[in-house]
């Protein structure tokens, strides 16, 4: 699947699958399930539970779905460019610990 179809559809997954899973991959699935849940919501009756649809609480389901399909779409672009691939990258480069550093796990078991 393409991964642009794929941030559009289902966005955490594209960005678990082809971006930077430990930037903001929580993020952009709050924002998806919570505008999946107010399309949900809001084809029920949403707050003021109406009888019909409730076209402000759908349209705020929309809303935050398109947020989160834009925000994974931009993660995955940035991953493929050369932005999250180079050595001066701090958002998606893994953060390795220096030579002098200890092991904070070694100071609780010597606690212990």
């Amino acid at each position: 699947m393409n991964r642009y179809l794929l941030s559009l559809i289902v966005p955490p997954v594209a960005v678990c699958r082809y971006g930077c899973a430990g930037c903001c991959a929580a993020p952009i699935a709050v924002f998806w399930l919570a505008g999946m849940a107010s399309l949900a919501y809001g084809y029920l009756g949403g707050p003021l539970e109406l009888a019909g649809i409730s076209w402000y609480t759908v349209s705020l389901g929309g809303l935050l779905w398109a947020i989160a399909s834009v925000w994974a779409m931009i993660t995955v672009h940035n991953v493929n460019s050369e932005q999250c691939q180079s050595k001066s990258s701090t958002l998606c480069g893994k953060i390795s610990p220096k030579l002098d550093e200890t092991d904070p796990l070694d100071e609780v078991r010597k606690a212990h």
